[in-house]
């Protein structure tokens, strides 16, 4: 028997209804089919970690004139790529 593995987002579904307890753990275990002592472990790494999700940087954003100088430095790079062939093909 091979065994399963599970999205983060699985489990972090799963933590979520295990929080809102409209459910016992051992309903969820038997909805979700998974053993009650895990959803129980990945609750406790959630509370345990969950404080990191606000920690972490979000995505590192480029501001608007970021991308644009990055489009116009590629833009005279192609242009000189196709300047110096150019200039080769007619010498």
């Amino acid at each position: 028997m091979k065994r399963r593995k599970f999205t983060s987002e699985f489990k972090f579904k799963v933590v979520l209804e295990a929080l809102s307890e409209r459910f016992s753990i051992q309903e969820l275990g038997r909805k979700y089919e998974i053993h009650p002592t895990q959803i129980t472990n990945w609750k406790s790494q959630f509370l345990k970690n969950g404080q990191a999700v606000f920690d972490r940087p979000v995505k590192d954003a480029k501001t608007e004139a970021q991308e644009k100088e990055e489009h116009l430095l590629k833009t005279i790079g192609q242009q000189k790529v196709e300047l110096d062939f150019l200039k080769k093909a007619l010498s």
